[in-house]
């Protein structure tokens, strides 16, 4: 489970260190001019980082899932050289699906005003901005990219949390079913934050994504959820949630002296 909680902290990083700079440049009422040929290799940083924790948020699902269903068997499903084909499969899925729209968009011209009222460079956004003329196979063909990096790791989450569910459901003790839950109840949050605003944001058609609503559904996938996520996941160990308690009690007994 560490060893793809590694993978995720490293996609996180380099998400916020691609979207951070140019949002604080936006808060502070500047508009950011950037060449397309910038605009371009920081959408296609962008896609590569979300569309690869796209993929590593599945694999993590069914890492749990063997956790729970096969413990006894666990060691030897989770090898380190099928991790490490897990981890690599991830990076070059994103990576892939990222030359590709980025590849695609590149080949279409954008038509003026050339303005984006946005903080980053997204493909939603661009797209708006790109002339319809010989353009609608290739937002096609991109829509179907969007729809096979989104929905197939969604349905293989879906399946590994079924088998979750069954094998908690067959559980006769109480800790173990605690046990699960706690396994599962981090990623699952973080596939809620993750997923739910990403498929809003790249499963809906072009000609009907408003810019000002998303801009703030951006900010879950790209700030918020990276931010969050090693809150998430740390709060489930029990040294750290003993020092948060600790932490709380010694900030509450400060503010409570005269």
């Amino acid at each position: 489970m560490y060893y793809f909680l590694c993978h995720l902290a490293l996609v996180d990083a380099g998400f916020t260190t691609s979207v951070v700079p140019p949002l604080l440049v936006t808060l502070r009422g500047q508009a950011l001019y950037l060449p397309r040929a910038g605009c371009l290799a920081q959408l296609c940083a962008s896609l590569a980082l979300g569309s690869a924790e796209c993929v590593l948020l599945a694999v993590m699902a069914l890492d749990r899932a063997a956790a729970v269903c096969r413990p006894l068997r666990y060691a030897g499903l989770a090898s380190q050289r099928l991790c490490r084909s897990l981890a690599g499969a991830s990076w070059l899925g994103g990576l892939t699906n990222s030359a590709a729209q980025t590849a695609l968009l590149a080949a279409r011209p954008l038509c003026a005003p050339r303005r984006l009222d946005h903080f980053i460079c997204e493909l939603p956004a661009l797209l708006k901005l790109a002339c319809r003329a010989h353009g609608d196979s290739t937002e096609r063909q991109m829509f179907a990219a969007r729809v096979v990096i989104l929905l197939l790791p969604s349905a293989l989450i879906l399946a590994s949390y079924g088998a979750v569910a069954r094998a908690v459901w067959g559980m006769r003790s109480a800790g173990g079913r605690r046990k699960a839950l706690r396994t599962c109840g981090s990623h699952l949050t973080a596939v809620c934050l993750f997923y739910g605003s990403a498929i809003y944001t790249y499963l809906q058609p072009t000609h009907s994504y408003n810019q000002s609503r998303g801009k703030f559904v951006s900010l879950f996938y790209t700030v918020v959820t990276p931010a969050l996520n090693p809150l998430i996941y740390t709060l489930r160990n029990k040294e750290v949630k003993g020092a948060a308690r600790r932490l709380l009690r010694n900030v509450g007994a400060g503010h409570a002296r005269p």
